[in-house]
């Protein structure tokens, strides 16, 4: 009953709701945001949603207060991320205010409050028909496994807490027992990256770091994973 009629409503009205009385803040990181990454302060990224109704995922823009900067090498490539990464955007990833846009997607109802944190197109290709079961529900700006480690915590851990959402049932107790455990994460400022990085590892990355793919695999899920998003 809850999932079905409720929580959609639940969603978009405390979304909203948020938008209104956080509008001022929002305004405030929006102009200091443009100032500190000389344009743009908006980050919007591709990213695999709940299933459609051909059992593929639908892709969706998630938006983020742009951490890093858009810096490049004379031959035009990015610089690493721990480059373009500046105070700024250390403290925005610190405080996790830089995920205060995604109230929109919430809002348009491409992500919930709580579910699987959404991940990229690139490491979803590398999951088994299982562990695609994650997409079965909305994605959320908040989840169990962001509440039992976040970043530090291996992918396959993630994942197995993702499952464990969706299969003990998602109910409205539980997800306001994730929505507190995850206000005190962020007041602590605690696994907001993984210990010695300054952003997480892919998980096409981590499986060949645990050597659970070969290079072959590895360039084979890349490619699939750029004609899902059309490049």
């Amino acid at each position: 009953m809850y999932v079905k009629f409720f929580k959609r409503l639940l969603d978009f009205i405390l979304s909203v709701t948020a938008l209104i009385v956080l509008s001022p803040i929002l305004l405030v990181l929006t102009v200091v945001g443009a100032i500190a990454m000389k344009g743009n302060p908006f980050f919007l990224q591709p990213r695999p949603g709940k299933k459609g109704k051909d059992g593929k995922e639908e892709i969706f823009k998630l938006i983020k207060f742009r951490t890093m900067s858009n810096a490049k090498d004379s031959n035009g490539d990015l610089l690493p991320d721990d480059q373009r990464l500046g105070k700024y955007g250390v403290w925005l990833r610190n405080t996790s205010l830089d995920e205060l846009p995604e109230l929109l997607n919430i809002a348009l109802g491409s992500l919930s409050i709580c579910g699987p944190r959404p991940f990229l197109v690139r490491d979803v290709v590398f999951m088994s028909d299982d562990q695609r079961r994650r997409h079965n529900v909305r994605p959320g700006l908040t989840g169990l496994a962001q509440v039992n480690g976040r970043n530090n915590i291996t992918w396959e851990q993630k994942i197995e807490f993702d499952l464990e959402y969706i299969d003990k049932g998602i109910t409205f107790v539980g997800d306001v027992k994730i929505i507190l455990q995850t206000v005190a994460k962020v007041l602590k400022r605690s696994d907001t990256v993984r210990d010695g990085t300054v952003s997480d590892i892919d998980f096409g990355d981590w499986l060949m770091m645990e050597g659970k793919v070969d290079q072959e695999t590895y360039d084979a899920k890349q490619s699939e994973a750029k004609k899902i998003l059309g490049l």
